[in-house]
């Protein structure tokens, strides 16, 4: 018994030699910051050791959180153009993009159990900017109509902090709380503010993934050339429609519908007073259209 226990350890040895012998085919080090770096317009004061030791925390974590870092950077390529436009349009600085990368990494469907959406919108939120959240329809996962109401609530914030980084902040933690962290800490930039952990991350978790989003290959990533984007039509509808039959009217599943118009909610919890109760029982197929209302289908064209 003791030669065959001595044995294994013999073989154990071996390979675990083996395998500390073999060439290391992953370079783990520290990822490169540059020497001058932005946020909407405000210079990051990286000669200040703390704000490079945030920094570098946050891409360090980043650059290794292979999986969905690689997502996002595919979401980037199918996003970023749309939602840069709309900042644009409503003077918003384009690095707000990366805000929305941090919030939801681009996925319609993301969801904190308080928040949902592309923006990270609580309901609450979510309807005092007209967005609609209701057992048929959550617009929080509409890029176009959410990243606009985004717009809208950073444009009102930055009226109260004029300075974007601090608004950025806010975003996160609220408006009072950082006027009240700014007036009782005597300080006018967030660099210089100490925060709760997550807001006192939050900006340099932005600034992150933009130096990642921006220069991919610089972090180690390989991203492939994006797919030609599939040509899409917007169909208004302002009446009551069965949404498996107008699916197939447009040659698509209701599964590809539901792709492309990702603020269709699946599952509207019907009740049996509900004007569709027996056909919504397990899934929305009856989309019901209030009087008055209409909405933008997208429809690819080529499914």
């Amino acid at each position: 018994m003791k030669q065959t226990f001595s044995f294994y350890l013999l073989l154990l040895g071996i390979c675990v030699g083996s395998a500390y012998a073999q060439p290391v085919t992953q370079k783990i080090s520290m990822p490169p910051i540059p020497a001058t770096l932005e946020f909407a317009g405000e210079k990051v004061p990286l000669q200040d050791p703390i704000v490079y030791e945030q920094l570098q925390q946050e891409l360090v974590k980043n650059v290794y959180k292979h999986s969905s870092t690689l997502f996002i950077l595919n979401r980037v390529a199918r996003y970023r153009d749309k939602i840069v436009g709309i900042l644009t349009k409503n003077k918003v600085p384009a690095d707000f993009f990366y805000l929305a990368v941090i919030e939801s990494e681009l996925w319609p469907y993301a969801n904190s159990g308080k928040a949902a959406g592309f923006w990270q919108f609580r309901d609450t939120t979510a309807k005092e900017y007209k967005l609609e959240v209701t057992k048929f329809v959550d617009q929080r996962r509409d890029l176009e109509l959410s990243t606009q109401a985004a717009c809208n609530f950073l444009n009102s914030m930055n009226k109260t902090f004029k300075n974007w980084t601090l608004t950025a902040a806010a975003y996160n933690s609220g408006r009072t709380a950082i006027m009240n962290t700014l007036k009782a800490q005597g300080v006018e930039s967030y660099y210089d503010l100490h925060l709760t952990l997550e807001t006192n991350d939050y900006i340099f978790r932005i600034l992150a993934l933009k130096l990642i989003c921006e220069n991919p290959a610089a972090y180690g990533f390989i991203v492939e050339k994006p797919e030609a984007t599939v040509p899409t039509i917007n169909v208004s509808v302002s009446e009551d429609i069965n949404l498996i039959d107008f699916a197939r009217k447009y040659n698509i599943t209701y599964k590809t519908l539901k792709y492309y118009n990702p603020w269709l909610v699946y599952n509207p919890g019907s009740v049996k007073t509900d004007k569709y109760y027996e056909e919504n029982k397990f899934m929305n197929i009856m989309f019901e259209v209030k009087e008055g209302k209409s909405y933008q289908f997208v429809i690819p064209t080529k499914p």
